[in-house]
């Protein structure tokens, strides 16, 4: 793994660091690529980890790509139209399949702007909260181009078809207030207490039994494209399951002594 991502565990929480500050973290190449796959490839294969907060270093969340690539037509944007399909495809694309369906709860702390695919980035965490300094962006179309990372599935799950074809079709920029407004983050606040804000949410995520946040993060992911009776069989699948997980039997003894004071 590259240095582009900082891996911190404290307890259950992992804190994945965007870590190229001076180019505003942005997803340019393919060794920052496969940095944050490895990033969630590690969290995957660790069952201490129960929650996870991706942030960025310096002033910004994520840039997105690099336009002065796409200008060069180099990087990302090299090649015959075939290897630029080829290239998305093992490159970038990579990550919302690595991200969005890690097992475990995912915290996007957004410092700072999130432009593009810094955008889409936040979209593929559960949840997401802002520094009253990040700005967001759906900005392909001011490019020329379109959201190549899965942004056209990820977005409008999270705010609404009409919000997300607003946001897509001007590439306008909007601040953490609207952002809040329409759904885009659950929360704002000073950017001195970000991060103070996501270990605090996290520490009462991870304090929950491993196994359940699993299951329970699954039904969601599930929900959103299956019919309930489907849903309902998944359900009763993964209930079963839980009912004889150990974590089970010790919340059960906690919650009763608690109900003994």
């Amino acid at each position: 793994m590259t240095d582009f991502v900082q891996y911190e565990q404290d307890a259950g929480v992992a804190t994945l660091t965007l870590n190229d500050p001076e180019r505003r973290n942005a997803l340019s190449n393919q060794a920052q690529w496969d940095a944050v796959v490895a990033a969630c490839e590690r969290v995957q294969r660790d069952p201490s980890v129960r929650c996870v907060i991706l942030t960025g270093s310096g002033s910004a969340f994520c840039a997105g790509g690099n336009v002065k690539d796409m200008k060069q037509k180099s990087g990302i944007a090299a090649g015959s139209p075939y290897s630029i399909r080829e290239g998305y495809r093992t490159g970038i694309q990579r990550i919302p399949l690595a991200l969005y369906h890690l097992d475990v709860p995912t915290i996007a702390a957004v410092n700072g702007p999130a432009i593009g695919a810094g955008c889409d980035l936040t979209c593929m965490c559960d949840i997401r909260i802002a520094s009253d300094r990040a700005k967001f962006a759906e900005s392909f179309v001011k490019l020329g181009i379109i959201p190549g990372d899965g942004g056209a599935w990820l977005l409008p799950r999270v705010v609404g078809m009409s919000k997300a074809a607003e946001l897509t079709f001007t590439g306008d920029v909007i601040g953490a207030a609207e952002a809040l407004a329409c759904g885009l983050v659950s929360k704002v606040v000073a950017p001195e207490q970000l991060m103070d804000e996501a270990r605090a949410l996290a520490a009462r995520i991870a304090s929950n039994p491993g196994p359940a946040l699993r299951m329970a993060k699954k039904l969601l992911r599930e929900g959103q494209h299956t019919r309930i009776e489907s849903l309902l069989e998944l359900s009763a699948a993964l209930q079963a399951l839980a009912h004889h997980t150990p974590e089970h039997g010790q919340a059960l003894d906690a919650f009763l002594a608690s109900m003994k004071r």
